[in-house]
């Protein structure tokens, strides 16, 4: 890959900025507009690659179009994960005019800015949804000759989490990958016909001690001025039987271990439904990819959020380690708000290796065979996935 050009990003739905940290990480990539409804999101998302203001606007993206007050910049590249309307557009009992769609305006900004290539990213059911039909159709309706979409598991590039999300690529001009793995299962890395499909240096998934094992104990309860990562790694005030809760929870355990050890004090409505996720009041394991970070991570109702061993939920710091963002990156807003922003966003590290591939398709270096052999790399992981 060269090293000289300066690649013009916009960024909608952006968020704090997590798939932006990405794309600038790899030094190509230069911002030149973002969007977000979110006043706390765009605060960070300034904060990290505004901090003048400049090409960084709050408000709904559709009216911003509409009125005319937004004028989008040309850029190389399009980037965000507009929000979908329950995967039903073609749902009659929905207003079916896509143009009322987020991801409708999404492709607006595509025209407006002449970019070449556009990222997409969603839950992994949009890739099923009759909307993502309609996503493909538009993109091919405006130029774009190479589409690539996949559901993608974070955890496959380095980001200790277990996250799916649909991706889609698509390029006007060459051929365009999406990345393949860096990183798998630790009982699939060693398989010979993957290493056969050019996998050489597959490694073993990132764990949550490799996310967070260094951090000490929190302290307070509140965003501290201190220097990051303690800014973030702060606790909660439980209630003494939620405690005594958590310390019914072994490694690896749930709600169900609770009602086990402790059924004095597991909720009703948790006693009286045997079945059920198994995540719910989990403890996180060491050895193992962390599930995936939702908004509401400081509560273990919600989730699987325990601390591996301390009796305690896990704290933003880690969360937004586990997200794979960096230390360095600075979050605005309450604890609530920054809270959402780590749970909505894209992990900097896949963006990282969407960037990757990006790159390449921009230089001309994606050919029908890379596209071939990536395929390919995924079907054997997919396969071996249904053979265990």
């Amino acid at each position: 890959m060269g090293t000289t050009a300066d690649y013009k990003l916009i960024d909608l739905f952006s968020g704090c900025g997590g798939m932006t940290r990405g794309f600038v990480d790899t030094g190509r990539f230069r911002p030149v507009f973002a969007n977000d409804f979110n006043r706390e999101a765009i605060e960070s998302y300034r904060t990290n690659f505004d901090p003048s203001g400049e090409h960084s606007v709050l408000g709904d993206i559709k009216a911003l179009l509409d009125n005319g007050s937004c004028p989008v910049p040309q850029a190389d590249v399009v980037i965000g994960g507009p929000p979908c309307q329950g995967f039903s557009l073609l749902n009659k009992k929905r207003l079916g005019d896509p143009r009322r769609s987020l991801w409708f305006q999404f492709m607006r900004v595509v025209e407006l800015s002449s970019a070449r290539i556009v990222v997409m990213e969603n839950v992994r059911q949009l890739l099923t949804s009759p909307e993502c039909f309609e996503i493909y159709k538009t993109l091919k309706n405006l130029g774009f000759r190479y589409v690539s979409k996949r559901v993608l598991n974070a955890a496959d590039y380095g980001v200790p989490e277990m996250r799916f999300r649909t991706i889609i690529l698509a390029a006007k001009d060459n051929h365009i990958s999406l990345p393949q793995p860096t990183h798998c299962d630790p009982a699939k890395a060693a398989d010979t016909e993957i290493r056969s499909l050019g996998m050489l240096d597959l490694r073993p998934w990132e764990n949550v001690r490799s996310a967070i094992g260094d951090l000490p104990v929190p302290r307070g309860t509140e965003i501290r001025n201190v220097p990051p990562p303690l800014d973030l790694h702060f606790g909660r005030r439980p209630r003494p039987v939620s405690i005594e809760r958590y310390k019914a929870v072994p490694p690896g355990g749930n709600r169900f271990d609770l009602h086990r050890n402790r059924p004095d004090i597991t909720p009703d409505c948790w006693a009286n439904k045997p079945t059920g996720s198994t995540d719910i009041f989990g403890r996180l394991w060491w050895d193992r990819p962390s599930v995936t970070i939702r908004t509401e991570f400081f509560k273990p109702e919600k989730g699987r959020y325990l601390h591996p061993d301390q009796h305690r939920p896990i704290t933003h710091r880690e969360a937004a380690r586990i997200q794979s963002f960096p230390d360095n990156f600075t979050f605005s807003g309450s604890k609530i708000e920054i809270a959402k922003q780590i749970g909505n966003a894209v992990p900097p590290l896949l963006a990282q290796a969407l960037a990757v591939e990006v790159i390449r398709s921009l230089e001309g270096e994606t050919d029908a065979g890379y596209v071939k052999e990536t395929e390919a790399v995924y079907k054997r992981i997919a396969e071996i996935k249904l053979a265990m």
